[in-house]
């Protein structure tokens, strides 16, 4: 029986390009609240995860559930911000226009944004720092303003899950701290965050849980309880020269060669 109690369950997810497994057999479950990262080396799937789970890409097998629901019942709870390179900030459009993108989930497409619609984009972009910047065009914008824009854009969906693709990716320290409280923030509101996530060493400063995935899932958990020396070590099949300096609660850095 499915427990309500999970954000996001995935059941022997498979996902293959050209024949090669990107995914194999994945199961996970995510509770309501956790802000977590995923966390693999290049190639691990990570993205694909997301992707497959928002049916952005074709599964081989498996099943994916929100809030004990199929995704076409819960779109609307669920906020997204893709990876940056994967979008055309060449677009004619200023980040306002971005924002209230964000809000066309809970109107519907036939309905235009209404005044209290433009102001929750509004907000959400002073949630962001860039509401000053709200008449810009995107394409004028630099990384990290770019970044903002694309968060504000899900917190203006006001979701209950949010999914997102290396938002700290080529940005400013400004924007990342930025972004850590945001996404804090969210967590401390009951909100679930699943963060796709490279830096190994603010694992612990940033999540409260983790997946730990190199095609297959390796481990999932807490950061306490997953985010271990074996686990990093099997993720990363030995290819890493210094473990994080906060493994398992520890701030002593330790190091080995494979």
């Amino acid at each position: 029986m499915t427990d309500v109690l999970h954000a996001l369950e995935v059941n022997d997810l498979t996902v293959a390009y050209h024949q090669q497994p990107a995914l194999w057999d994945v199961d996970l479950r995510v509770p309501s609240g956790a802000l977590m990262a995923i966390v693999g080396p290049n190639g691990a799937g990570k993205s694909t995860l997301i992707k497959a789970a928002l049916g952005l890409v074709p599964r081989a097998a498996g099943e994916v559930r929100f809030f004990g629901m199929p995704l076409q019942r819960v779109r609307s709870r669920i906020g997204y911000v893709p990876q940056r390179n994967s979008v055309d900030w060449d677009f004619p459009t200023t980040a306002l226009d971005v924002v209230m993108m964000g809000v066309y989930g809970k109107l519907g497409w036939l309905r235009r944004p209404d005044r209290a619609a433009r102001q929750a984009a509004l907000e959400a972009l002073e949630q962001v720092g860039m509401a000053t910047f709200a008449e810009r065009q995107i394409s004028q914008l630099s990384g990290g303003q770019q970044q903002r824009v694309f968060i504000a854009r899900a917190l203006a969906q006001n979701a209950d899950l949010y999914f997102m693709d290396e938002p700290f990716a080529a940005v400013d320290a400004v924007t990342e701290r930025a972004i850590v409280g945001l996404l804090h923030k969210l967590r401390d509101q009951g909100k679930t965050v699943i963060v796709v996530h490279h830096d190994l060493q603010t694992v612990a400063e940033y999540f409260d849980w983790v997946t730990l995935l190199n095609v297959e899932v390796i481990a999932s958990g807490t950061v306490q309880s997953a985010f271990t020396e074996e686990n990093i070590r099997r993720t990363y099949s030995g290819r890493i020269g210094a473990l994080p300096s906060a493994v398992n609660g520890s701030r002593e850095a330790s190091a080995y060669v494979a």
